[in-house]
């Protein structure tokens, strides 16, 4: 069994905001993180194929890239520049694509890798940044079970 912890949260409200950093989150099935951009007040609205999914309930990335990007790449940023919902520490993210985890109580499937995309770069005002976290930008995961996240959880998955 591998575990690590949750370092951070972010979300931004709508789809262009600054992400804000958060005590806490609830993560709910089928629907997403409250009060962030891509939350579904309605699960029923979720559009096959489209831009919600599974996929986009919550994103997470590893405090270690964030930190490497620096280090290769001489690019500093913070973790919310990233847009991913979820910062951890100890976690091999790639390594989850298919694999359940849990945050805390909540209960995690990893869907696909989150490549960093050029939208991400022009929000974060950091030129480089979407080079220096190409496959390591972080995963996208469906929320199996609904529950509150805060950082210090741990993250445990099964080796």
């Amino acid at each position: 069994m591998g575990a690590g912890r949750l370092e951070s949260i972010h979300t931004a409200p709508e789809g262009a905001a600054p992400t804000v950093v958060g005590h806490e989150a609830v993560l709910e099935a089928g629907r997403g993180v409250v009060g962030d951009r891509y939350y579904l007040k309605n699960s029923s609205a979720r559009r096959k194929g489209g831009r919600d999914g599974p996929h986009r309930e919550v994103t997470l990335i590893e405090a270690e890239a964030v930190e490497a990007a620096a280090r290769e790449y001489g690019i500093e940023f913070g973790p919310g520049a990233a847009r991913r919902n979820l910062v951890t520490r100890g976690v091999p993210l790639n390594h989850l694509v298919g694999r359940e985890f849990s945050v805390g109580t909540v209960r995690l499937r990893g869907i696909l890798l989150c490549e960093p995309c050029l939208h991400m770069e022009r929000l974060a005002g950091k030129p480089g940044i979407r080079k220096s976290l190409v496959h390591r930008g972080g995963l996208n995961a469906e929320i199996l079970s609904s529950g509150t996240v805060r950082p210090g959880d741990a993250v445990v998955w099964q080796d």
